[in-house]
């Protein structure tokens, strides 16, 4: 599932390109999660005047309202001059004076939702319960603090849940709470002071480094413009069951939390 390293490297491949560019027509295929809002032709004119993320969320805003694109679990976005026919699992098309938008997906459950702005009931719905955005200035050390302490869920149930922090999914999950020498199974009400520090800082370092990296390419993830991601490539604990720890040489093991592969060190993440 693209998380949110893949989304920002996503945004970023093509955010310059196609601010400014004008909508020349929109190319529905196979329903997705949720559908688009509006009749296709209403976009057709407007001019796409920016491109942010929230989450897992694109918002692409435009002349006269705002476009909010989210990959689901196998979706990704393609942005050029001179695409293919679509095929079977292309499923939205946007035209533009700068190239074709088009978003492939072969599970669908990704969407591509048409509201008047960011605070229409629609677009409310989707944005306004998620956490802190943790690659920004906004990533408060006391708040973060305050949520653990509210909660009794195991602290990677929590992080994984995205309504105290954002972003921080499976795979940067169990890297960011080896880099904090945290157990996934902790209770987070007990995680102290220094190690919520420690903890808070684990999540900014690692998804800047997995952004950096171009994100992580587990099956087919790709940029906006065809480039694959790398961080899985350096992960310390993900995917590494019985291999050696890189620290301290303990074999790497496997639990399962909520239906969801944890892998972690017994020795560097006894806390």
């Amino acid at each position: 599932m693209p998380e949110l390293p893949e989304v920002e490297v996503t945004r970023r491949s093509f955010a310059d390109a196609i601010t400014g560019a004008h909508i020349e027509g929109i190319t529905l295929g196979k329903p997705l999660r949720w559908p688009l809002g509006c009749d296709p032709q209403e976009l057709v004119g407007q001019e796409v005047v920016g491109l942010r993320r929230r989450g897992k969320y694109l918002l692409a805003d435009t002349s006269q309202g705002l476009l909010l694109l989210h990959l689901g679990m196998s979706g990704s976005l393609r942005f050029s001059h001179g695409l293919p026919v679509p095929g079977v699992h292309d499923h939205f098309d946007m035209a533009t004076n700068r190239g074709t938008l088009r978003l492939h997906d072969p599970r669908r459950f990704g969407a591509v939702v048409y509201t008047k702005g960011e605070h229409d009931p629609v677009a409310s719905r989707l944005l306004d319960g998620l956490g802190m955005e943790p690659l920004s200035h906004s990533f408060s050390l006391a708040t973060f603090q305050a949520g653990l302490k509210k909660s009794r869920m195991p602290i990677k149930q929590l992080l994984l849940g995205g309504k105290l922090v954002v972003g921080v999914g499976n795979i940067y999950a169990s890297e960011v709470l080896f880099l904090a020498g945290i157990r996934p199974t902790a209770p987070a009400s007990r995680i102290g002071p220094a190690r919520a520090r420690k903890l808070h800082e684990a999540i900014v370092s690692v998804l800047a480094r997995a952004v950096e990296m171009g994100g992580s390419t587990l099956r087919d993830f790709s940029s906006a413009d065809g480039m694959a991601g790398h961080f899985q490539t350096q992960a310390n604990v993900y995917g590494r069951e019985g291999a050696p720890c890189h620290v301290c040489g303990a074999p790497i093991r496997l639990l399962r939390q909520g239906q969801r592969s944890t892998y972690f060190c017994a020795q560097c993440q006894r806390a």
